[in-house]
């Protein structure tokens, strides 16, 4: 891709430019959950957690809790002020949470600590999806949002290698000092890439206006169901990062392998996100999503069928090569589902991102919390939530798909 993207707030941007800066952004999001992974074993001590606690996965999930309540304050504020100006303040209190994190002493300070640090990253969330929309609509968003999840995931496979090293060397809190570098430099290179939302499209931070645009979005049949299948999706796949440090660890035995495999499954990841980017061009994005969906629901099936015929353990490798499949295919829904959802709504996307952030983050770390839980000496609650996430997915994008194509919106 070397095509310019369409001009926003009177600048005209190479396509690569925009993919590298906002899979910078989201980089900063994954490292507050994948450099964390690593680190739990030697988090447990210090926080007065016993050795194998699963409470330790709570740092998971109230980040990303954090995330999906800061994505309804941060909409209404991008849509008045800009998205430039949102991105910084939130990386503001992106380090305030990482630096809490780092000098947490018990373990209820590092959960509030993450809290605020999800509240930081969630900006950056946020953010990246909204420029997205203000920059590219339909089919060619949801190319352009596959290529920024496939240099994104460059994020995961290094953050727990990092990670790993700086363990080797040094405390568990100077690996979470390391985000008060990242969110330094998203700041710095914000200012070169300037504002994308157009002065004609601000909106007032009013009652009614921002009443007005929570109701279109939740109105809108087409945007709901596909949100509702990002929501499951997503379930599925937080299964995989609040509990594989856990199950590396307590139930195979793996701890010391799992920064390199965790690493390796990020990397078969974005080569799906690059393979399913040219078939979007093809066949469109409804109908890839259609077959990702379906192709994960045949893999979730045949995961729980072996982990049943296992006794609810079944061989390592059996296990993570179906899982790193399964997510492969649930993650490449996300920009199809997300694309599709916003497409009537340009003129108050950052609105609507934030209130389908709010839904899908909040419902998703529910779901996959539920699951993680139970998880404990056997994974066969993985696979069940697998399949049960899987296939509720795949039949809302079905009825998505039968709702009636809209006339797009442009930011």
């Amino acid at each position: 891709m070397h095509q310019t993207a369409p001009m926003a707030a009177g600048r005209a941007r190479n396509e690569w430019e925009v993919i590298a800066f906002l899979a910078f952004i989201g980089m900063s999001v994954a490292f507050g959950i994948d450099a964390t992974l690593p680190a739990f074993d030697e988090m447990r001590p210090d926080l007065g957690l016993p050795p194998g606690s699963n409470r330790i996965t709570l740092a998971i999930t109230v980040y990303f809790l954090g995330m999906a309540a800061g994505q309804v304050v941060y909409g209404p504020v991008a849509d008045r002020f800009g998205r430039a100006p949102t991105l910084r303040f939130g990386m503001a209190v992106y380090a305030i949470g990482a630096t809490g994190s780092m000098l947490a002493t018990d373990f209820e300070f590092l959960l509030v600590s993450r809290l605020v640090w999800g509240l930081g990253a969630s900006a950056a969330s946020l953010m990246h999806l909204t420029m997205a929309r203000d920059l590219f609509t339909g089919d060619r968003m949801a190319r352009v949002m596959s290529t920024i999840a496939a240099v994104f995931l460059i994020g995961p496979v290094i953050a727990p290698l990092v990670a790993e090293g700086i363990l080797r060397v040094a405390s568990w809190r100077w690996v979470y000092a390391a985000g008060l570098l990242l969110a330094a430099a998203i700041v710095s290179w914000s200012i070169r890439f300037g504002e994308t939302l157009d002065p004609a499209n601000r909106r007032p931070l009013r009652a009614r206006p921002t009443i007005d645009a929570f109701r279109r979005v939740v109105t809108c049949r087409r945007t709901v169901l596909y949100a509702s299948a990002l929501l499951f999706a997503d379930g599925a796949f937080l299964i995989f990062l609040g509990s594989t440090q856990q199950v590396f660890d307590v139930i195979y035995g793996r701890a010391d392998q799992f920064a390199v495999l965790f690493a390796a499954s990020a990397a078969v990841m974005a080569l799906g996100f690059i393979g399913v980017n040219p078939a979007i061009g093809r066949w469109g994005a409804h109908r890839v999503g259609l077959f990702v969906l379906t192709t994960a629901v045949a893999l979730a099936a045949t995961l729980l069928t072996l982990t049943l015929a296992a006794g609810g353990t079944p061989g390592f490798w059996t296990w993570f090569c179906l899982v790193v499949a399964s997510n492969t295919f649930l993650v490449l829904v996300t920009p199809v589902a997300m694309s599709r959802a916003l497409e009537p709504l340009g003129d108050v996307a950052g609105t609507a991102a934030g209130i389908l952030g709010l839904v899908t983050l909040t419902g998703a770390s529910l779901l996959a919390a539920l699951v993680g839980m139970r998880i404990e000496a056997s994974t066969t609650p993985w696979a069940v939530g697998y399949l049960f996430y899987g296939t509720i997915a795949l039949g809302l994008l079905v009825a998505a798909g039968r709702t009636p194509e809209p006339a797009p919106v442009t930011a």
